[in-house]
């Protein structure tokens, strides 16, 4: 039988075909009995089908063909479609193939033609130098360094100055595209090479900031430029776009006059907008171009009350170029280049404003990202659960993110306002009372309330915490710094009758927490999933109430090795079986790395601070470490959390919500220093709790202090000092805990021995108190020995039994408890507690 299939042949000769059977025999079929095989063959093409059988018996025509050569004849057929379908795979991936090397040529031709540049101004340059003085001005015609491109001066008020402009802009924007106008540089972190979506570029020296990107996309020319025009539908951070003005150029293009606005990532900074002109035409090679431009005058545009919360930025020449590949699809370069006023932004955010690779990540690599990503879809490629259709998917996590990005900006034509304004607060409190949350294709399905919505948001600077890291732990730790109630308030609001406010019903979180997946992008780099949360009721007569709450979450920059502009966990409450058109209201945690670059004195080293030191212009002055070090790595973080209320509750929801926020930025405090990458231990750096010493200052004081009341050495090593000194602190022996001296201690530091012996994590170490690890006859030798204690300075107290936190007995032979003294060495900080030869018994 494999012979038969290994060795076919076959023939036509007029109405006859020769098929080779099992036995190495030819088999000569008529076309009729060809014909009627075929037929059977398309209705059960499956090997074992028992309606082929049954149809080959009802076909008189094959009554006189033998059962084993009719089922040889099934399995050539096969094979023969087999070999079609992967002849035909490897002519699409020779064709893809052929024009990604078509594209690397062209790409190696720009470069070998950038280097001959470079060479030809350096010679220039040294010439310049040896001939004129160094105090001499070059020759403006000769600057090696690409400037920024001045907007055209021709009049903008009517149709010939605007064609002008748009061949001009044309002439730009394909010198950066395919010519040598920039000095690109390949994209750090982004490998060129078969798996990687495109080539990437970034600007090394221009005005403004800018990048490139180049790919192939299995898209007609058309659609892709459809899809690329629609701005709001990929970029995140565009809010709006709307066409003012169109026209045709009357050489077959299409000019047009837009204004755009773009979200700001943060609280710290006004958004951005754009009054540009678009041109779209087809060349005469048949690509496709889609250039913009700003035009001139600041005020241009829209009315000024609806530009008046907006920073007004410039496009430089930008845009795609499409052209089309023979077989399908489309060779796309897509140029941003920006200024986006960056000297009105706080000093450290400025690296969001003035890095190319910051543009890179949000505009020009998310572009090709999503077409690519609708390419797959269109193919059948991408497969996504629970029976939702990808574009459905999409949209509910671009309305996530929408929703976001609305909570944090807050704009005034949106109908929210500051409900408070005080300067030195961290929290700020906005409300829209005429908010309704839901979609715009039925506006019957939105929610709308008689108070309407409040949002409590922050933002803060991190210190060498991995944003990715951080954003994990949030996702996959839920239970770590959310409160279950403060959820399930939330979503009651899903429910009709079902107002309530927090604490009304209490409920009891069980800590599962089961993560559904709905879709992921092409390269993983955004999640979408619902989550449900567990909880059962703590009233008796609510036993048989489902307590579940489930949540609408994207989740995007987990991957640590991933280029991406930040990391983002955004979730809205939703019902168990929600509908495409689900209302939202989306609350969450952004996190924006900064460039290390800009890590200069001027606050390089606060961690974790708020909003306050992040004024334009802040003195703060460098604390500790090396800012060239790694742990030099800032991110800012921004929370900002949506609560619908009732005009009556609306006092009780702003301090709620107020507490809530302060609270989950603890927890973030806590969780970011227990996750620091920073030798294994806690951050060099980050303070423990509000009102604590640095870890690394703790540290020396709890040596200094142990030293100076028992007069002998904590740490048996000379010369131990910064880092080292902590290091060994966390890696010593025995478990050393400090806690505070107020009238119920808790825990405020502990070393890995410590974690180890109460088995928890220096996240939930602060909700420890110190009577709840002792038993009754510790509590006592403490409670007798506490005056001798304060009194000299230090006390032994006798070997005993303690507690972990998760009920498990230790012993230890000798505990060691000594006042830390601060740097005066008068106050008393804290108490210290070193427990030897500890034991889970």
């Amino acid at each position: 039988m494999a012979m038969a299939i290994a060795h076919h042949r076959e023939s036509s000769s007029g109405s006859i075909t020769r098929h080779l059977d099992s036995s190495g025999k030819y088999v000569r079929y008529t076309s009729e009995q060809v014909e009627a095989l075929e037929r059977v063959y398309a209705e059960c093409p499956k090997p074992s089908s028992l309606r082929r059988q049954q149809l080959v018996r009802e076909c008189p025509i094959l009554s006189n063909i033998e059962p084993k050569q009719i089922k040889v004849w099934f399995q050539n057929r096969r094979c023969r479609e087999k070999q079609r379908k992967e002849a035909s795979r490897l002519q699409t991936v020779n064709r893809k193939l052929n024009a990604m090397n078509k594209l690397l040529m062209e790409e190696n031709d720009r470069l070998q033609k950038q280097v001959s540049q470079l060479v030809c101004e350096n010679g220039f340059m040294r010439q310049q130098l040896h001939t004129v003085p160094a105090a001499a001005t070059a020759d403006a015609s000769c600057d090696s360094v690409v400037t920024t491109p001045q907007p055209s001066r021709r009049d903008a008020n009517n149709p010939a100055g605007l064609l002008s402009i748009a061949e001009e802009t044309l002439a730009e924007f394909l010198s950066k595209a395919t010519g040598t106008a920039v000095d690109w540089v390949q994209m750090p972190g982004m490998k060129p090479g078969p798996d990687s979506v495109g080539i990437f570029a970034i600007s090394q020296s221009c005005g403004g900031v800018a990048a490139r990107a180049c790919g192939l996309v299995s898209l007609e020319p058309s659609k892709i430029a459809e899809i690329l025009k629609d701005r709001p539908s990929w970029f995140r951070d565009c809010r709006s776009l709307e066409v003012f003005t169109m026209f045709p150029a009357g050489n077959g293009g299409t000019i047009e006059l837009v204004y755009t606005q773009v979200y700001a990532p943060t609280t710290l900074a006004p958004a951005r907008d754009f009054w540009t002109l678009r041109y779209t035409i087809t060349l005469e090679n048949g690509s496709l171009v889609v250039c913009e431009r700003s035009l001139s005058g600041s005020g241009a545009g829209p009315s000024e009350a609806a530009a008046a919360q907006f920073v007004r930025a410039e496009m430089l020449p930008s845009g795609y170029l499409i052209r089309p590949c023979e077989g399908g699809g489309s060779i796309i370069h897509i140029v941003d280049h920006l200024n986006l006023e960056a000297w009105n932004v706080p000093e450290v955010l400025r690296p969001l404003y003035e890095s190319s690779k910051v543009v890179a990540q949000k505009m020009t690599i998310a572009a090709l990202r999503y077409v690519r990503q609708i390419a797959q879809e269109t193919s059948g490629e991408v497969v996504y659960g629970l029976g939702r259709q990808p574009a459905v998917l999409r949209t509910f996590s671009q309305r996530l993110s929408r929703g976001f990005n609305d909570a944090v900006n807050g704009f005034n034509d949106n109908g929210w306002s500051l409900i408070n304004c005080e300067g030195a607060e961290d929290v700020v409190l906005t409300v829209n009372s005429t908010k309704s949350f839901g979609t715009t294709s039925n506006p019957a399905n939105s929610l709308t309330f008689p108070g309407g919505v409040l949002c409590a948001k922050a933002s803060m600077l991190l210190q060498n915490i991995p944003p990715a890291v951080l954003v994990r732990f949030l996702r996959e730790h839920r239970s770590e710094w959310a409160d279950f109630n403060i959820d399930a308030y939330s979503a009651a609001t899903l429910k009709a009758n079902s107002y309530t406010y927090p604490g009304m019903r209490p409920t009891r979180f069980t800590g599962s927490q089961i993560i559904m997946p709905l879709g992921h992008t092409i390269e993983h780099e955004e999640l979408l999933e619902v989550i449900r949360l567990e909880g059962h009721p703590m009233v008796q007569e609510d036993a048989f109430v489902s307590r579940d709450i489930h949540l609408l979450q994207i989740c995007s920059g987990i991957d640590e090795n991933a280029v991406g502009a930040c990391s983002e966990l955004i979730f809205a409450p939703i019902d168990e079986m929600f509908p495409d058109d689900a209302p939202l209201l989306p609350s969450g945690f952004r996190i924006i790395p900064l460039d290390s670059r800009t890590s200069d004195a001027k606050g390089s080293q606060r961690t974790l601070d708020l909003t306050s030191s992040l004024e334009v212009g802040s003195g703060t002055s460098n604390t500790a470490g090396d800012a060239s070090s790694s742990q030099s790595a800032r991110s800012v973080l921004t929370i900002a959390f949506q609560f619908p209320f009732e005009s009556s509750l609306q006092d009780n929801v702003a301090n709620m919500a107020h507490q809530y926020v302060r609270s989950v930025i603890s927890s973030v405090q806590r969780v970011a220093m227990a996750i620091s990458p920073s030798g294994g231990g806690p951050a060099l750096g980050p303070k423990l709790s509000p009102g604590s010493p640095e870890a690394l200052t703790l540290a020396h004081w709890i040596c200094k202090s142990y030293s100076f009341q028992l007069g002998t050495e904590l740490i048996k090593s000379d010369s131990l000092e910064g880092d080292s000194l902590l290091k060994n602190l966390w890696n010593h022996q025995d478990a050393i805990l400090c806690c505070s001296l107020k009238s119920l201690p808790v825990f405020l530091f502990a070393n890995q021995a410590g974690l180890d012996m109460l088995e928890t994590t220096l996240v939930a170490l602060q909700d420890i108190t110190l009577d709840k690890i002792f038993d009754e006859s510790g509590r006592k030798a403490l409670c007798a020995d506490f005056p001798k204690l304060m009194q000299q300075g230090f006390a032994y107290l006798p070997g005993g039994i303690c507690a972990s936190t998760m009920g498990r007995h230790v012993s230890y032979e000798q505990a060691v408890a000594w006042k830390v003294l601060e740097a005066d060495e008068t106050t008393v900080h804290c108490l210290a507690f070193s427990f030897i030869n500890w034991s889970f018994v």
